[in-house]
């Protein structure tokens, strides 16, 4: 049976899932956790029916950041014990040459990072995810191999945002600011040692905006 917005029986049940998930957790479930709890036949049937409910609005999706699921109206943080808040790590992300998309915390829950209230207030922190840093190249950002980047799930960005971006014929996430140049996309590193990125545009997607940077004293 569909309901009044079109969606199936499943879709239903797995919209459902996903925001007692988060309320639960504060943050979303992944894939497999997804289909294992709902006892779905394969995690790319879990994909196809998010893709439907995307396009109907009712959730976003971060290419394929493990994780990388947002519902309208939550907020996936947790209280901290101390003075600030609480978002998900969902891996790891180069600020180097392109490594492949940051590494899949699907087994067993995501790590959580405190986020102290002077990085970002709370009420900040809606739709923000966190991801550690690899490499060197955004050192002249202040961002260092071992921080922690706070992004916030958007697919757009202005000139001279740092961001997410998935170079789609490397299959490979990369932190750097972005430039649109035409029909091409320039992805600067902040390293006076390291040459830019030049991608075809449609051949990058954005996968969040860098809204925060944390040492790993906070963590």
């Amino acid at each position: 049976m569909r309901s009044a917005d079109g969606l199936s029986t499943r879709q239903q049940d797995i919209l459902k899932y996903i925001q007692g998930f988060v309320e639960e957790q504060g943050y979303p479930p992944t894939i497999r956790q997804i289909q294992e709890s709902l006892n779905i036949s394969s995690t790319s049937v879990v994909a196809y029916n998010l893709r439907v409910l995307e396009t109907k609005s009712l959730l976003k999706r971060v290419g394929k950041v493990s994780r990388g699921i947002t519902i309208p109206q939550t907020t996936p943080v947790q209280p901290s014990l101390r003075n600030g808040f609480q978002v998900p790590v969902l891996g790891v992300i180069t600020a180097g040459q392109p490594l492949p998309n940051p590494e899949d915390t699907s087994s067993g829950e995501a790590e959580l990072v405190d986020v102290p209230e002077d990085v970002a207030p709370p009420e900040r922190l809606s739709d923000v995810y966190a991801l550690r840093v690899r490499g060197h190249s955004m050192i002249d950002a202040l961002i260092d191999d071992g921080d922690v980047v706070l992004l916030r799930y958007q697919e757009t960005a202005e000139n001279g945002q740092m961001v997410a971006a998935l170079i789609e014929d490397d299959n490979a996430v990369t932190l750097k600011r972005f430039y649109k140049e035409g029909d091409r996309v320039r992805l600067q590193p902040a390293n006076v040692t390291m040459d830019p990125i030049y991608v075809n545009a449609d051949k990058v997607r954005i996968q969040g905006r860098v809204v925060g940077v944390m040492r790993s004293l906070y963590y």
